[in-house]
């Protein structure tokens, strides 16, 4: 039982870690090699890279808040529920292993996007997607980790569902 423990622990710090440096990498490429605003297209420009900094969250909502508001909204308070997060994540023993993935990938981007908050004072975005009929806002790999993570999170009970009906076929 010891060894199985000591199994989830490093997945799911190499999980974690693996999310984390993506995402920093990432950054820190985007950072050093583009301009902010420049645009680069890549297949037939449905994807371009550009970069902006982003004070605010998702879609630069609070940009306009107050830094003290800002501070307790996007900082103070993610902070505190990533730290609930970890303590849930590695004292959970009996999560599936979607739901493991699932909540290691919205942590790891949650981290990712946090330290650039903390470090640079916003979070770099740079992806940008045009689906011909929609487009994205644009992204980063930290986002993508978030996406994915609920993802695996809201289709498991899908899943469960789909696989129960199977065997009691």
């Amino acid at each position: 039982m010891r060894t199985r423990q000591i199994i989830r622990v490093v997945v799911i710090l190499a999980i974690l870690i693996s999310n984390v440096s993506c995402d920093q990498i990432s950054k820190n490429i985007v950072r050093q090699t583009i301009e902010y605003n420049e645009q680069i297209g890549f297949v037939h420009d449905y994807l371009t890279l550009t970069k902006v900094e982003n004070t605010g969250a998702f879609l630069s909502l609070g940009n306009e808040l107050p830094n003290a508001l800002r501070i307790i909204l996007l900082i103070a308070l993610p902070v505190l529920v990533m730290t609930y997060g970890l303590f849930f994540l590695f004292t959970k023993m009996n999560l599936s292993r979607s739901m493991l993935v699932g909540i290691s990938f919205v942590l790891g981007g949650g981290i990712g996007n946090m330290y650039d908050r903390i470090i640079h004072g916003s979070v770099t975005d740079f992806l940008h997607i045009d689906f011909v009929i929609f487009q994205t806002g644009i992204f980063n790999m930290a986002d993508v980790s978030i996406m994915t993570g609920m993802f695996l999170i809201l289709i498991r009970p899908f899943y469960k569902e789909m696989n129960d009906k199977l065997r009691s076929l």
